[in-house]
This record gives structure tokens, sequence and C-alpha cells, in this order.
């Protein structure tokens, strides 16, 4: 969640070794100055550097919806067909009854990478065991991250993942998951093309929710400058042709600044605005700023990412902090999601290494995995 978290250092490097593979978030490699004698820097001839090759930029987003698709049936009993199209009325979500709705589900991690969790068997599991009635679904779309050169595939992924979720009345968040770059401004153009071809072809469907920007951070990413107009941008688009459509939109410094929006904020009832916490590393100072947020502001928040490890995505599980936030977000009705839904070797999976894609014993899960568990099964008891 912010410049240390290296949870999203993604392993993925196409570029050349010439090049290298870089992130905003990572410590720049120091290259020392080779020490030589006098006579060897006289006697002998300075070679001729190699320039560093330019990378190739990016190919732009050719998504283009060629279908709108029909408005799919919920089986009975499922949280969709329970709950129906969702709205924002003051700080809350509503249902199709104008009761308050509190959406609680996982994260998942790059679908890039763990597509392997991302099958209707998977969201079973967690729908009729864990008792989740939302997932969302991180598409990573920063540079690094190459979704432009591997639009198809990732793609098809994302649509399958979608098509799996909705088979059993979930809802669906899709995340557009920036990070390493920060700014949501530098992929504002692929970001209008992809929203185009959700928005469009998925029109019809009441589960779907849209998230804009995981995470704005640095340092010139301000709410006003960069966050807003993005936003009201990716907005217009969306509103041709989905008009009601819940969506999210994150807020600045790696969506722990709410605070930054309360005069200046989105003209759209269908907005809600993201807050993000890492519990062994956030406790009182940010739960006052959320409560600030909430009762003097009455911004309408959902915590669409959490952890309850150090921001990093690593070190140790706070059981402590992190009971204390979730009774916080129930206290408010708050919706949250559980970052992540993956079996990376560390803190915040889920998962444990080479665990399968569903139906997981009490050994494939982490102590992360437990906690988020057993929390979920509570609210059914």
């Amino acid at each position: 969640m912010q410049f240390q978290k290296l949870k999203y250092i993604v392993p993925l490097c196409l570029l050349t070794l010439s090049v290298g593979c870089q992130s905003t978030s990572s410590t720049p490699t120091i290259h020392e100055t080779p020490i030589v004698s006098t006579t060897q820097a006289t006697s002998t001839p300075s070679p001729t550097p190699t320039p560093t090759p330019t990378p190739t930029p990016a190919p732009p987003l050719t998504l283009k919806a060629t279908a709108i698709l029909e408005a799919p049936s919920f089986q009975e009993g499922t949280p969709v067909f329970t709950h129906g199209a969702l709205e924002v009325n003051g700080i809350h979500i509503i249902d199709k009854n104008s009761e308050v709705f509190q959406l609680r589900g996982v994260s998942t991690h790059g679908i890039q990478w763990y597509s392997q969790y991302t099958t209707e068997e998977t969201f079973k599991t967690l729908r009729d065991d864990w008792q989740i009635n939302a997932i969302r679904l991180a598409l990573y779309a920063d540079t690094e991250s190459r979704y432009p050169e591997n639009q198809e595939a990732y793609t098809t992924i994302l649509e399958n993942a979608i098509t799996a979720a909705t088979n059993l009345g979930l809802y669906v968040i899709v995340d557009w998951h920036i990070l390493a770059d920060g700014d949501p401004l530098l992929h504002q153009e692929d970001a209008s093309t992809f929203f185009d071809y959700f928005a469009t072809k998925y029109q019809n469907y009441p589960n779907l929710i849209f998230e804009l920007c995981n995470e704005p951070n640095g340092g010139k990413v301000s709410w006003d400058e960069s966050i807003k107009p993005y936003a009201d941008t990716l907005l217009k688009v969306i509103r041709k042709n989905s008009p009601n459509t819940l969506v999210i939109v994150g807020t600045p410094k790696w969506c722990q600044s709410p605070l930054s929006v309360v005069r200046n904020r989105i003209d759209d009832p269908q907005v809600v605005y993201a807050f993000h916490f890492y519990a062994n590393s956030h406790k009182d100072p940010l739960r006052e700023t959320l409560e600030n947020a909430i009762v003097k502001y009455e911004l309408p928040l959902f915590v669409s990412e959490f952890g309850t490890c150090d921001a990093s995505g690593t070190g140790d599980i706070n059981i402590e902090q992190s009971n204390t936030w979730l009774d916080l977000l129930d206290q408010y009705q708050i919706s949250w999601m559980n970052w992540s839904l993956c079996d990376k070797d560390e803190s915040s999976a889920l998962l444990v290494p080479n665990a399968s894609s569903a139906n997981w014993s009490d050994e494939a899960l982490t102590e992360n995995g437990h906690f988020i568990k057993a929390r979920l099964q509570s609210y059914t008891k």
C-alpha cells in the first residue's frame, strides 16, 4: 500500500536483461563507478558505451464490444437473487428491498498470474463454505504488468471469471488495478477503452461493480488534479451504457485519504470511495480518519481491499487489530474485501503455496485464510 509494499512487485518481467525489470516501488540498484589506475586511464581508450535500448511503447487497448449480453438469471437463494441491483443511499449501500446491504468477500491477486483461483469451483467453495457474497477481480493495469501486450488472453481470464461468479449469483468487482504507476491519468486512454467495453457488453448485469483505480499514490497525485478528473472522464464513458452500475473510485495515498474528497465530490449518485488499510500497519489514527469521513462528512466508503498483516503484504498477522477494524466496518455496515486469494508465499495470501483451486482442507489455508474464513462464517451464525 506504500512504497515498501512489495506484495505488488510482480514476478513477471518480459523485458530483456539489457533493460531490466524495474518498478517505481522497487529500490533502484546502485551502480558504483569502477576504480582504474591513472596509467590505464591515459593509455587505454575508453570503449564506446552501448546505448540503452528504448523500450517499445505498449500498444493501446483495442477492446470493443460487438454484442450486448442479455440479463442473466440468478438461482433462488443466491446473493444477487436475494438483493438485486444495488444503490448508494447516504453512507450506505442498499439493495432492491431498500435495506442496507454489506458486501463481504475476498479479492484475487492479479488474475494474470493466479487464474487457477478464478474458476467457478473456486468461487463456489468461497460462496458455500466461506459465505462470501462478492468477489473482487484484480486486473493489474500498470506498465509492468503488460496488460495491453496480452489483452486478449488476460481479458478472456477476466470474462471467464465474471461468468463463473455470475453463474453463482455473486457480486463482482471489476478492478482496474493500478499501483506501481501511481497516477491513474497515465493509463486514462486504456482505462476508458476498458470500461467502455465492459459497461457496454455487461450493461444488463446487475451484479457488476466497477473499480476505476485501485490505489492512486505518489507525491504529485492529488484528488483535484489527477484522480477526480480521471474518474469524471471514465464515468462519462461508463454512464453512456451503464447508468446505474455501482462505481468505486480510489482516493489518494493508497486509498487512505478520503478526506481529500469531501470538498470536491464526484457528481454521481452511484459512486462510493475506496478506503484501504493493513491491520498490522494502520491502527487508531487511520480508524479516526475513517470515522471522521463517515460521521462528519457522510462520505460513502467501500473497503475494496484490506490486509490482516503489514502494508507490504508480509509480516505478522494481527488478529486483534483485524477484529477491531472489522468490528468498526460492521458498526457502519461498510463493505469489505480481503487481500488476497492466491497461494503466494506471503502473509496476506489466503492459501498456502501449491494449494488446489477449490475445496480446501484446513491444511491448505494460511493464518490469514483461517481468520478470514471464520470471520465470514460468523455472519451466518
